[in-house]
């Protein structure tokens, strides 16, 4: 069976009520499939948000991770490109721009906002490259959610679910196809 893993954080300000990324994960988990594996409210914490996320994919060893953040400045859901620390670069294997081909509220991001997401975007797919996984990874950054925008940015967070399902799907079958003798 396949499995997607999917990671939210806490709140890291005084100010903040809950985090964007959290809330989101609440209401997907409300009419979540089986596949779909929860690790929310990791801490926001350079050292800690890698290393629980790591241990975790380690133990489940998933077909796929969607990262979340949550953006307080952005407007929409925007899909990171990229990785980056010191000359570094990680990029994703997921095809973003057939991710985001006909969803409303999403954008593809070429700046993962150097903080704890970039660490733990970075350090995931660093983990995933070094141990020659074909576990598809992506980070998204999510906008605080409002009554205004709640239902679009669901409805295109479950659409990017659902991609990344079948695109794992596909690869499965590709797989299966080539070891077919």
């Amino acid at each position: 069976m396949t499995q997607i893993l999917l990671t939210s954080f806490t709140t890291w300000k005084a100010h903040q009520r809950s985090n964007a990324s959290d809330d989101l994960l609440i209401e997907i988990q409300k009419n979540s499939s089986s596949d779909l594996v929860f690790l929310r409210q990791l801490p926001v914490d350079f050292r800690l948000a890698p290393e629980q996320a790591i241990a975790h994919i380690n133990k489940l060893q998933p077909d796929a991770i969607i990262l979340c953040g949550m953006a307080e400045s952005r407007q929409k859901l925007t899909v990171e490109s990229r990785a980056i620390a010191g000359e570094t670069i990680f990029h994703t294997k997921v095809d973003l721009e057939k991710l985001v081909k006909g969803l409303e509220f999403t954008e593809i991001s070429q700046d993962a906002g150097q903080f704890v997401c970039e660490a733990l975007y970075f350090a995931t797919l660093k983990h995933l490259q070094e141990a020659s996984s074909d576990c598809l990874c992506m980070f998204v950054h999510v906008p605080i959610l409002t009554p205004a925008n709640s239902q679009l940015v669901t409805q295109d967070f479950q659409a990017m679910i659902e991609s990344v399902r079948g695109e794992v799907c596909q690869a499965k079958a590709k797989a299966d196809i080539l070891k077919t003798p």
